[in-house]
């Protein structure tokens, strides 16, 4: 009786207990315990979204989102059917990969997922499909694609592992481009299934909006090419190139070299992924004399045919020396050009002074970002007036002294070439969402009009002298088209700040046509060797890329339209 009596007893304590915890449960405050059995059933789902495309001005595709297939093994169902040898065999033919690699991950019997290849296109897929391989099923992933590869790679940039712009147009439009995920949240059941009846929010996706780019594919194909050509025949290190539209501010190509495959950019280096058409700050040496000549013709001190004596290639100024790389006597300003003249250009700019140089300089909006789409530019140097040493104002006439980026050099001959507007340079043309939409589209807008129409022509004139016979530009000439233009060699600064011998940045900039320009081109090379100077080595990488992008164009003559507005710079007045 007393062990009944026990047992009694202790049913009787639990039912206590077990009503007790009832009444807890129903009568106190179970807050907490409720907000943890919500948040178990609460079903939540992103859904993921694609990404806009990026294509060049005509519509050509650069940039764009593909679904994939990573080719995956259950090694578990591949044991249990004794088909490890016949599985990693196919497999590793159809994949091209080495079959002992392939059977190590088919091996695997306790696993139940294995990636054998990811991101296999639809061909390969229908491939092993057919082959009816147990154990074998394909994985959909989304993946970002560049179909030219390592055309514009520096201009379109990349997406990362994480799906986040990390380069080019890529990163800086990335907000724009990556549109607007969707959510679902709901409740779920015991067997962790969404209850569609309990939907609680649904928000559709919103797919990113595609940008159409101010880049041609064919100008920057021969605009690459033409690079690549000049990289082999020069041996210069790096290499990078810009075309404008003058009229309009557009950029039509814009290359770099060393170059890289935005598709493997994860085994890319970073001085391959720089983009040095606006990352790289330099002294542009001969090819800046067109700023302060074109300032001192603006202010009406010189004529093109005023005489300069240039000293028999020695000046002294400020007690330093100054150098010709030619020994000259007396040139005229059009000869100070032609000839590329340091004496001559620097003794221009001491007739204009410190003063009106600086302001030019700053009209032609140099020290400052242009502001175009893409990460990583650098500002050039222009030190403020305070900070110039007493030779400074005929150095910086021969391009030392100071440094820009090229889209900021090419910027003042692109001015030259549009009647003295300066034009905003851009490489975004429009924005255009999922429905066809234009959300946003870029307008030419010229910023400053540092010279008159006038001094422009003039300068034009004389620039075309420096391509035609006694110039130091004549490898830059194109049959059947005036090119105005001008040479420049600047030597390399090290480490230590001090000027390196026999290691130059060699450089072309220049119009085509030169009498009525429809583009303007920029090429750098750097460190050519072993011959070094601009109009040997970037003038004919110039006209490699002029003459198939003007015959490409096909300019009608003889009329172009002018720009008829924007604000009118200092030089004005």
């Amino acid at each position: 009786m007393w062990r009944v009596g026990g047992a009694a007893g202790v049913l009787l304590v639990l039912w206590c207990v077990l009503i007790a915890r009832l009444g807890q449960l129903h009568l106190g405050d179970n807050s907490a315990l409720l907000q943890k059995i919500e948040r178990l059933r609460t079903h939540r789902q992103d859904l993921r979204v694609g990404r806009g495309r990026i294509l060049d001005c005509n519509g050509h595709l650069l940039a764009l989102d593909l679904t994939l297939h990573n080719v995956v093994v259950a090694p578990d169902v591949v044991a249990r059917s004794n088909a490890a040898e016949s599985v990693s065999a196919s497999l590793a033919q159809v994949l091209g990969k080495p079959r002992d690699q392939v059977r190590q991950r088919v091996g695997r019997e306790q696993r139940k997922y294995e990636v054998i290849e990811p991101k296999v296109h639809d061909k390969t897929v229908e491939q092993i499909r057919a082959m009816k391989l147990p154990g074998v099923w394909f994985e959909p992933v989304r993946t970002r694609h560049y179909p030219q590869q390592e055309l514009a790679c520096h201009v379109v940039g990349f997406v990362n592992f994480e799906g986040v712009g990390s380069a080019g147009i890529e990163q800086s439009w990335d907000n724009i481009l990556k549109g607007r995920p969707g959510m679902l949240v709901g409740q779920k059941d015991g067997t962790r299934r969404e209850v569609p009846s309990r939907r609680r929010l649904t928000m559709a996706p919103r797919e990113g909006a595609s940008i159409y780019l101010t880049i041609d594919q064919n100008i920057q194909y021969f605009t690459e090419r033409a690079l690549d050509q000049g990289m082999e025949e020069f041996g210069a290190e790096a290499a990078w190139a810009a075309v404008q539209d003058v009229r309009t501010g557009a950029i039509l190509a814009m290359a770099s070299r060393p170059a890289y495959n935005p598709n493997e950019f994860n085994i890319s280096k970073d001085f391959e992924r720089l983009n040095r058409v606006v990352g790289v700050n330099y002294e542009p040496g001969s090819a800046f004399k067109i700023a302060p000549i074109s300032a001192a013709l603006n202010e009406g001190l010189i004529a093109t045919n005023d005489l300069f004596d240039c000293e028999n290639g020695m000046w002294h100024y400020s007690g330093r020396p100054l150098r010709d790389f030619h020994p000259y006597g007396e040139l005229d300003v059009t000869g100070i050009l032609r000839k590329s003249s340091n004496i001559g250009a620097a003794k221009i700019a001491v007739m204009l002074g410190e003063a009106r140089l600086y302001r030019y300089l700053q009209t032609f909006h140099l020290g400052q970002p242009t502001g175009v789409e893409v990460p990583g530019e650098e500002s050039g140097i222009l030190n403020p007036l305070k900070r110039w040493a007493k030779i400074d104002i005929t150095r910086i006439a021969m391009g030392h002294s100071i440094a820009v980026n090229s889209l900021q050099l090419l910027g003042i001959m692109s001015c030259i070439g549009n009647d003295g507007f300066l034009m905003q340079p851009y490489l975004v043309h429009k924005v255009v969402d999922q429905d066809g939409i234009v959300l946003q589209e870029t307008k030419p807008k010229a910023v400053a009009r540092p010279i008159r129409e006038h001094t422009a022509q003039l300068m034009r004139h004389m620039l075309i002298e420096v391509t035609r016979e006694g110039g130091t530009g004549t490898k830059a000439a194109v049959a059947g088209f005036n090119v105005a233009g001008k040479t420049g060699t600047a030597e390399k600064i090290d480490s230590a700040g001090r000027y390196v011998r026999n290691q130059n940045v060699s450089s072309f900039v220049g119009l085509i046509p030169g009498d009525r320009p429809e583009v303007a081109i920029m090429v750098v090379l750097d460190n050519p060797q072993p011959i070094r100077t601009g109009g040997q080595t970037a003038a004919p990488v110039f006209a490699n890329i002029a003459e198939p992008v003007i015959r490409y164009l096909d300019p009608s003559p003889p009329e172009i339209e002018r720009v008829s507005q924007g604000p009118a710079g200092w030089g004005d007045l």
